[in-house]
């Protein structure tokens, strides 16, 4: 009967780990990480600076500043606006980058 517990555990940690991928895989296919990293700042924040300045609360202001871009928060260098980026896919990459705490 313990193995059934444990299996539930392994199986949503497997589908945790995909998503995550999947987000990782978007952000690379929408060319944000051509300005941001994981860790470190490179011509933008990093993520984990992102999630460490915003909650749950910000994720819409976020999601539209992805679209329409955004400046003076970071830095002088101003984020250019992805009108490529629709909004079901900017809010998944705003949730996964808040997520990077």
């Amino acid at each position: 009967m313990q193995a059934i517990p444990l299996l539930l555990l392994a199986t949503a940690s497997l589908l945790s780990a995909g998503a995550a991928q999947a987000d990782e895989a978007l952000a690379k296919s929408k060319n944000c990480l051509s300005c941001h990293a994981m860790d470190k700042k490179v011509v933008g924040p990093s993520y984990k600076d992102v999630a460490k300045k915003y909650t749950a609360n910000d994720e819409a202001m976020l999601a539209e500043k992805v679209i329409k871009g955004g400046k003076g928060v970071w830095g002088p260098v101003p984020m250019p606006p992805n009108p490529s980026v629709k909004p079901e896919e900017a809010t998944k990459l705003v949730k996964w980058i808040l997520s990077q705490k």
